[in-house]
């Protein structure tokens, strides 16, 4: 009896094995041969690979964005204006700041101020960083040290806590994603500062360098400065953003080469509306009429926009964790290595984790 069930299942697992080789006779095709096959026989069916962008997004919204944005430049060049209109709020220190008063400062005085923007759902935290007192002394030398130092000390900032025992499941990215650095508008060429600066940070951050109160230049002296700067730019080796190198494909390719034509941005800023054939604008009056900051016809400030927010915030972010803080990571590690140090003092940083009874982390 059981040598004939065993006799009678035998067809049917051979028949199982014929069913295999019949698949396995498909011929192999290309991409839309298979598409073509898959369609008309009705081999495969939806699996819904394409809903995990919608997965990302609804997380993305959940958690919100971190931005965090450096202006440089002497004061008067319209750095907090520059700000305020480019997010359409009262973001830089010197709006927050109730009772504000402009002065100059000795030294180079770092100061960040913080907030959370929503728009259409999505919130993202954007951090400005100011640095009063740059190239306002007699005497400027070294005046870029603070803030190589505060760049720097964000990446260390950031390094403890990866490299931390118990850290936390998201680490706060306090890193300056990009630096808008503003260039006089002198209509001559670079100045000493502005080379110094611009050769030094630009190896550890990402420098986007401006011109600002661009409406004090004709549009012909516009476009004679930006040709001086870009020669300076190419003759002293200083990289700013969007670099060649960090291209990823012909189409990024394409896209930066249009951006780099247009850098340094000729930009203008302003927080006030007014009336221009019966629609409210942003702008900035003067005697000969109104000049429009967001019409492409004046000014390059909705470039500039585009680039640090709707196309380019993303990239900007990426270059700076996968280029500038992983290049400061491996240095660190090398130097700890090298002097005989080893992990441990970095990955002992557990502000949040717990001891036993004898003082030690469990």
């Amino acid at each position: 009896m059981r040598k004939d069930t065993q006799q009678g299942l035998e067809p049917q697992v051979q028949m199982e094995e014929s069913e295999v080789e019949k698949i396995d006779e498909i011929p192999c095709t290309s991409n839309s041969s298979l598409e073509d096959h898959t369609r008309d026989h009705g081999f495969f069916g939806y699996v819904g690979i394409e809903a995990v962008l919608d997965q990302m997004r609804h997380k993305a919204m959940k958690t919100g964005f971190e931005f965090n944005v450096m202006v440089v430049g002497q004061s008067g060049l319209g750095k907090s204006t520059l700000m305020n209109t480019l997010f359409k709020s009262k973001v830089s220190r010197k709006s927050c700041t109730p009772d504000y008063e402009e002065k100059i400062h000795k030294t180079v005085h770092l100061q960040s101020v913080s907030h959370v923007i929503e728009e259409k759902g999505v919130k993202m935290k954007l951090t400005i960083i100011d640095t009063p007192g740059f190239g306002d002394q007699i005497n400027n030398e070294n005046c870029w040290d603070p803030i190589e130092k505060y760049i720097n000390v964000q990446y260390e900032e950031y390094l403890k806590e990866e490299l931390s025992i118990n850290r936390k499941r998201r680490i706060p990215d306090t890193r300056v994603h990009c630096c808008v650095y503003f260039l006089p508008p002198s209509g001559h060429w670079l100045r000493p500062i502005d080379v110094e600066f611009m050769k030094r940070l630009g190896k550890i951050v990402n420098i986007v360098p401006v011109i600002a109160k661009a409406d004090t230049l004709t549009i012909e002296e516009r476009l004679e400065f930006r040709d001086r700067i870009k020669r300076d730019l190419e003759a002293y080796e200083i990289s700013v953003y969007p670099q060649k190198e960090y291209d990823q494909d012909v189409e990024d390719q394409i896209l930066n080469d249009k951006i780099r034509e247009k850098i340094p941005f000729a930009v203008v800023g302003t927080d006030k509306e007014h009336q221009v054939n019966g629609n409210k604008i942003l702008g900035r009056k003067t005697k000969w009429g109104i000049i429009e900051v967001e019409n492409v016809a004046h000014c390059e400030f909705s470039d500039l926009r585009d680039l640090l927010i709707r196309s380019h915030l993303q990239d900007l972010k990426d270059i700076t964790h996968n280029i500038h803080y992983e290049t400061y990571r491996v240095r660190r590690l090398n130097e700890i290595k090298m002097n005989g140090i080893g992990l441990s003092p970095l990955m002992l940083v557990n502000s949040g984790s717990e001891k036993d009874d004898a003082g030690n982390h469990v």
